[in-house]
This record gives structure tokens, sequence and C-alpha cells, in this order.
């Protein structure tokens, strides 16, 4: 059998190595001038004007920007279910409440009917999910939280790059997480970017990345520590500088399979939206298991399923939401598969990966 194509892989050069040493031969391997470069290269590249903080991990980034926003006990954040457990953890973790709602079917992010009806007196934000890279129904929920006065707020953790209408993701909200975790459009080996709106709330994520001093000993909140490496720093200043090719071969791959693939729902693209394809999710409307069971046994091709199990139902978020009903929500993870779209693929790798799809679409699997 040919060799296994995997749902996606993380690409660690030369260039990325020879900067780990670089700094590791300087001595300075903890958050020093690789950490301040890196932030300020971030935001020129991907949301310019806004200042960038870097972090030790996605999660500390939405945990830390909910945190310097001013969410805390007693509020509410509406958050979409349908995504990974950082989303809502984050939330429960200042204290506050995550609200699940509902996703529209075709960007699998939140549904604005749905958030409006969510509002409540204690609603202090909106958390949208820019989920699989394709941002999320922003004019919407921008034109909500004017009309509601609530805040906005973005998990872009997926979605470095994608835009709308001309505006980046991360440009929308008080601030906007980027993870950059192995299998993100870029990595720093491990780690979260925070852009925020204004210096305020960048130099409180700076104290609370830091145990709550900006200057030594001099300890002005209680912080955490959640500070990037300059080794991680390192890797993702040289990722930065390859990320845009990246993401034109994971557009022009998602091209070929949007072109060739047969049976299945490809994923629609919002008008004015770039979709920078951290993952090219389909939906299998009839047996999704048996469907990525048969494309890895039979044609040795990985599919991944994000996520099978909506965040109102883990036994870990439950708890917020008792009796909850999200259909949309529901069905999406019943339903939906990511294939490999990563920049890795060869051509050949391609044409098999539509090989498979189709014939296991036609067989009815």
């Amino acid at each position: 059998m040919s060799e296994f194509i995997p749902p996606a892989k993380p690409i660690i050069g030369d260039d990325e190595r020879e900067a780990v040493d670089r700094v590791l031969r300087s001595g300075m391997v903890a958050q020093g001038p690789e950490v301040a470069a890196f932030e300020q290269e971030f935001s020129a590249h991907f949301v310019p004007g806004r200042p960038s903080v870097a972090v030790n991990s996605g999660t500390a980034g939405l945990h830390l920007g909910l945190l310097a926003a001013g969410v805390g006990v007693g509020d509410e954040v509406i958050v979409p279910s349908f995504t990974f457990a950082a989303t809502g953890n984050a939330v429960a973790l200042t204290g506050a409440t995550p609200v699940f709602v509902d996703i529209e079917p075709e960007t699998f992010s939140l549904d604005p009917d749905s958030v409006a009806a969510a509002i409540t007196p204690n609603t202090r934000g909106i958390m949208p999910v820019h989920l699989y890279g394709h941002p999320a129904r922003m004019r919407e929920l921008e034109a909500i939280v004017a009309e509601r006065g609530v805040a906005l707020y973005e998990d872009a953790a997926q979605a470095h790059g994608a835009s709308l209408d001309g505006r980046p993701v991360g440009s929308f909200g008080e601030f906007a997480m980027f993870s950059l975790y192995p299998t993100k459009n870029m990595t720093s080996g491990e780690g979260g970017m925070v852009t925020t709106a204004t210096d305020d709330i960048a130099r409180r994520v700076k104290l609370l990345r830091n145990q709550g001093m900006e200057k030594q000993y001099e300890n002005e909140i209680i912080g955490f520590n959640a500070r990037m490496t300059d080794i991680h720093a390192a890797i993702g200043r040289v990722q930065l500088t390859k990320v845009d090719a990246w993401t034109k071969t994971r557009q022009q791959n998602a091209a070929f399979l949007d072109a060739n693939l047969q049976g299945i729902l490809t994923p629609p693209v919002a008008e004015g939206a770039v979709h920078v394809y951290h993952q090219y999710t389909v939906r299998v409307t009839e047996d999704r298991d048996g469907f990525v069971r048969a494309l890895k046994e039979e044609h040795n091709v990985g599919a991944g399923v994000y996520y099978p199990i909506p965040n109102h139902r883990l036994p870990s978020l439950a708890p917020y939401a008792p009796g909850l009903d999200l259909p949309e929500t529901e069905r999406a993870a019943r339903e939906v598969v990511s294939l490999p779209v990563h920049p890795s693929l060869s051509q050949g790798d391609l044409e098999r990966i539509v090989t498979a799809v189709n014939t296991v679409a036609g067989a009815g699997a």
C-alpha cells in the first residue's frame, strides 16, 4: 500500500533549527529580545497597527486576553459549542460563565440570530471562533455588539491570515488569540499570540503573563507564568517568513479538492472572505465514522474529526449547559471530516486523496 498521508504535518526545517541554535548560543533563552521582535513582526504581518503579546500557549492567550478585557465572576461570554474545549475552558477559568449557542451550517461559526437571543444583562462579550481558517460572521456580530453594548473578542487560533471584506481576523475584537501549536498554519513549537485593540489591554496581558510585573520584583497585580521563551519565538520568527507561501499552497490544494471531489459537501467560502484552510472540512451525511475508517484502511489516507463531541456535552463543560439543544452543532459533530490540505502534499498525494474520497463516497461507506 502507498505511504500514509497524514491529516496534518508540521513543517520544521533547517532555518528553524539554526534559529534555535542562535538563541542557545546567546545564553538568553527565556523571554527576551526574540520574543519582543516576534511580537512586532507578528503585528506587522497579520494585524498592522495592533500590539501583539506572546504567551506560552493559545489557551493561555484566551485566558489572559479575557482577564485583561475585564471578564470575571458574574459575567457571561457567548461562545460556540462546536470548537475545541479551550474556548469554553478559558471563559470558565476567569470565573465567568460560558454560554454556548448554535452555529450556522456554512462556516461552522456562531449563528448571529442565536447569539442575539442569548444576550442577557450579564453578557460581557461574544467570542466567535474563526473555525478551520474561515472568518466568522463578523459583519452581523459587529452589528449586534454595537446595538447591545457588549464586547467582541476573537478566537483566531486557526485563522492566521484569514480576512473578511479586506479586514484581517484579529482586528475586530478587543483582543484576539492566535495559536502557535505545531499543527497550526504556522508554529513556534508551542505558544500563542494575543493581538489587542489598545495598548492598555496589551499591557495588562503582559502583566498577567509575567507574575503581574513589568519591572522585576515590582508586582502590580496577581499574575501567572505564561511567558514565551526566546527559543519558541525564534522558531515563530522563521515561520512568519514562510506562512504566506504555505497559505497559498493550502488554498491551491483546496481548489484542487473543490474541483475534483464528488459525492460530498465541500467547504463553502463566504462572499468577501479569505479562507486559509487550516482544515479542509467537508460533510459526510451518512456514516461519517465509517467513511473515515475506510479512507485509512482501504486507501491509507488520514482524516480528522474536529470535533466529535460538542463542548456543551463534555463532562467538564456540560454543567454550564443543562438541557441545552443545539441542532446545527450536533449535526456538524456527526458529519464533519477534515481531509489533508497541508502544504507538504504532493500532486500525487492530492490525486490519491481525490481517488480515495470519491471511491469511498461512491461506495456509500
